[in-house]
């Protein structure tokens, strides 16, 4: 059921799980289902006491869903709706007097939103950028020109002059740029090289979530291609996006029977490939805390001199320690 403000300060959130709720832990539920909360600031809030199921605090982020119980989330007083300088580090790539290409670290949201009002990308570029930022895109998203899931890793550009803002959102715009993106999901997908295609809008059953719909979504296509199985259970494969919808690949791949490991959002239930695992196989892959979604790499016309840049980056410690005990144990 999705989440209900209690006043209209929303200081005061209510989930209530439902009688046919599936057994999962309290903190991944509420992730599904307050998406635009982060994975730990939902743990804090919990650790912190702030999380109560039928008037009882909630014993801790591993704790169980209890189906037919009420959940009420105390949230701390809501910060300006206008970003503030914040200095948290966040790995350059490349800079520029135009633009900043960065390797997003998973868990970092790229700008403030509800339930996420600081702490974000765009916090720390204002520390960074100084006074040369404010203003560029706006006040609350000022130089963001695309952006990744919060739990997604990888190359991103921000622009620093409004130049280079209308220059990279035109180039976004036309989908001329390059876009890889490596995943480890569930199943074994055939063919081994294809595309997934289906329009992508708003899950009429659940708001918070996109869905391929029949009518109203927009076009999208997703092309993949299989790197590497293991036990005929997991899969690691490269995407490359035709178009940039919102949890394109997620939504592609879920719609297709082949969720993204970790995905507190489009993977809903344990997979029957999961059952042929050993288990400490199986544990890894079912409490990895995030999605395996890792964006390596970006490229694109300097919107100033007209070169070519292309960046990559390789794939985060997580991602690739799930790898190497896929590797250790096929």
């Amino acid at each position: 059921m999705p989440a209900t403000p209690n006043d209209s300060s929303q200081a005061e959130i209510t989930v209530f799980a439902p009688s046919d709720a599936a057994p999962e832990r309290i903190d991944r539920f509420l992730a599904i289902h307050l998406p635009d909360m982060s994975r730990s600031r939902l743990k804090s809030l919990i650790e912190s006491g702030a999380v109560h199921r039928d008037g009882q605090s909630v014993r801790g982020p591993a704790e169980m869903v209890r189906p037919g119980s009420l959940y009420r989330l105390r949230l701390p007083t809501p910060a300006p709706a206008i970003p503030i300088a914040q200095h948290i580090a966040f790995p350059i790539l490349f800079e520029d007097d135009d633009l900043i290409v960065l390797d997003k670290p998973a868990g970092m949201v790229v700008h403030p939103a509800p339930g996420s009002p600081d702490g974000t990308l765009v916090n720390a570029l204002l520390a960074y950028c100084g006074e040369n930022l404010p203003g560029i895109g706006g006040e609350k998203r000022p130089g963001i020109v695309h952006r990744l899931d919060k739990d997604t890793s990888g190359v991103m550009v921000v622009a620093k002059t409004e130049f280079a803002l209308a220059a990279l959102s035109a180039l976004f715009a036309a989908r001329d740029l390059e876009r890889l993106y490596t995943a480890l999901a569930w199943g074994v997908l055939t063919p081994r090289e294809g595309d997934i295609e289906g329009a992508i809008g708003r899950d009429p059953r659940d708001r918070k979530r996109m869905a391929i719909v029949r009518h109203g979504g927009k076009p999208a296509l997703t092309h993949y291609r299989a790197m590497a199985t293991w036990y005929d259970a997991v899969t690691r494969m490269e995407c490359k996006l035709a178009t940039g919808r919102t949890h394109q690949i997620r939504v592609h791949l879920s719609a297709n029977g082949h969720p993204i490991i970790g995905d507190p959002v489009y993977l809903r239930r344990i997979p029957a490939v999961a059952k042929s695992l050993d288990q400490d196989v199986k544990n890894a892959l079912l409490d990895f805390p995030r999605q395996a979604l890792h964006a390596g790499v970006l490229g694109f016309r300097h919107p100033r001199t007209g070169e070519n840049l292309r960046f990559e980056t390789p794939l985060p410690e997580d991602m690739m320690s799930l790898i190497d005990l896929l590797d250790h144990n096929s």
